[in-house]
């Protein structure tokens, strides 16, 4: 890490101590993460978050009391900057979906490599999402009966966003990377990434990962019933 940037602080949220313990020693041994608290449940995480500079949290979806969708939608909805990113035992389950539509940058299995999860973190910080936008459309598939869907009104913000950055938008949301959609457009990858950058403003989204659901939402995408 360069010494001068600030480590990025991290907080831990499970109801089992064994398992904060183990995420502790993982993420202690990285010079660049720092671990500024913990919560064994959803109302102490949200109260942890509000009362701490925190960056990124590690959320388990399934806590007692107030569970990890709850803490994050009041942490989401608190404004604070904070990413986080889900941890759950099963890949694309019901509850990880709810986390993910409540506000969270992305989900991890529990049982993932170190490497994995540490490289989530960083990931969500750089305030990108740690799941392809093709999981979060998978999850849609699957779960997204539940989500609002929008009336024949104008999208918010979509008239804001130039005929480019409407095409970028859509080819996010149909799970293209930046590589693939630079050669989609012949467009470089950094030029794309602006796009995103400014698609991201333009409808105040926090990661690619709202992108897909604002694109299901509001019919921009063909499977999810066409455009409007």
């Amino acid at each position: 890490m360069s010494p001068d940037r600030a480590p990025i602080r991290v907080a831990i949220a499970d109801d089992q101590s064994l398992v904060r313990t183990g995420l502790r020693m993982v993420l202690e041994a990285e010079p660049d993460l720092e671990v500024v608290g913990e919560a064994a449940d959803g109302g102490a995480a949200a109260e942890l978050v509000d009362s701490h500079e925190v960056d990124v949290i590690l959320m388990d979806v399934r806590m007692p009391g107030v569970d990890g969708i709850a803490a994050t939608e009041a942490i989401v909805r608190g404004g604070r900057p904070t990413r986080v990113l889900v941890l759950t035992t099963f890949d694309l389950d019901e509850y990880a979906f709810a986390a993910i539509r409540a506000g969270a940058s992305g989900f991890l299995l529990k049982d993932s490599r170190p490497a994995d999860l540490v490289g989530a973190i960083r990931t969500v910080h750089a305030g990108e999402a740690a799941l392809a936008p093709r999981v979060i459309r998978r999850m849609i598939e699957l779960f997204g009966r539940e989500l609002p869907r929008a009336g024949d009104d104008a999208p918010p913000g979509l008239s804001d966003l130039t005929a480019r950055e409407r095409e970028v938008l859509i080819a996010v949301a149909e799970g293209g990377s930046n590589a693939e959609i630079a050669a989609r457009f012949f467009l470089s990858e950094s030029t794309v990434k602006t796009h995103v950058g400014r698609v991201l403003l333009k409808l105040d989204a926090r990661d690619r990962v709202q992108l897909v659901i604002y694109a299901y939402q509001h019919g921009l995408l063909p499977s999810a019933g066409g455009a409007h």
